[in-house]
């Protein structure tokens, strides 16, 4: 943890300490008096939106640097994905079928995080939304592992609290989604999707696109569950019709166990055997 820097002037926290033992008099009772930085009403003012942008980008920023952490792998998935040992209460058949992905994920953030608790526990730091399903799965295996994850939150009207195995001191609550998106990525060394709903297929298109258009360096790329991908997903139609090139199918690979996805990740920049990875797309 860094050091906080010294100066010679008085602290925040003094003077709102202050400001709220002052005399009660109209005056102070007013919201004109209120410490502009303590006043909860004048933060959440439709002005004051790019401030708090601003605040949601700096806080898990300023955090995450403090702690140490240098590099992330992220984890996106459904929220619906049982754990198998409940999935006889799973919402339909086909999410009890996938139920052994929950497993994986679990699997995967473990070796994953061996490999980040040997180089120092800095790098290679699992991240996600920090919800159930897939995400409590890869906090979960991070906790298996005896090291610490992230997960950054939203605030939703369904929304339940984090799950029990992010590290305390390591998990965010978002606002925008925009900002929470940027904090998967800020760090990202790898990306690993596993089946999941709208919110999983947001995610997925949206860093696609940005190692597409070059907005982000190229890195792995793994979608877990090659059937369910390409079940709700037609990848080579998309390049057959020319809205995106045939290239772009490289850019990720499918993957179907947690072993598997350590070997992909490992050997990713291996130009002599990128071509022999299984799971590699091409075009028909």
């Amino acid at each position: 943890m860094s050091k906080k820097p010294k100066h010679p002037f008085r602290d925040a926290h003094t003077d709102r300490t202050k400001a709220d033992k002052v005399p009660v008099t109209p005056q102070t009772q007013a919201p004109s008096y209120r410490l502009a930085f303590a006043d909860d009403d004048f933060l959440c003012r439709d002005e004051l939106r790019p401030l708090r942008l601003q605040l949601e980008l700096m806080k898990p920023e300023m955090m995450l640097s403090e702690y140490g952490v240098t590099s992330t792998i992220v984890l996106f998935g459904g929220a619906r994905i049982p754990d198998p040992a409940q999935k006889a209460a799973a919402r339909t058949p086909k999410l009890a079928e996938l139920s052994h992905f929950y497993d994986e994920a679990r699997e995967f953030s473990r070796l994953m995080t061996l490999k980040s608790i040997e180089g120092g526990g800095q790098d290679g730091v699992i991240v996600t939304g920090g919800g159930p399903g897939v995400m409590e799965a890869g906090n979960r295996g991070a906790l298996d592992a005896g090291g610490v994850s992230i997960g950054l939150n939203i605030v939703l009207p369904f929304e339940q609290a984090p799950n029990a195995y992010v590290t305390p001191g390591l998990c965010f609550n978002f606002h925008y989604f925009a900002i929470r998106k940027m904090h998967f990525l800020m760090r990202a060394k790898a990306i690993c999707v596993f089946p999941g709903g709208f919110g999983t297929l947001d995610e997925t298109f949206e860093t696609l696109t940005l190692i597409q258009t070059g907005r982000m360096e190229r890195m792995p790329f793994l979608l877990f569950g090659r059937a369910f991908w390409e079940n709700i997903i037609n990848w080579n139609a998309l390049a057959e019709a020319g809205t995106i090139s045939a290239e772009d199918l490289d850019l990720f690979r499918f993957v179907e166990t947690a072993q598997e996805a350590v070997e992909v990740i490992e050997t990713w920049g291996d130009s002599t055997t990128r071509d022999k990875i299984p799971g590699r797309q091409a075009v028909s």
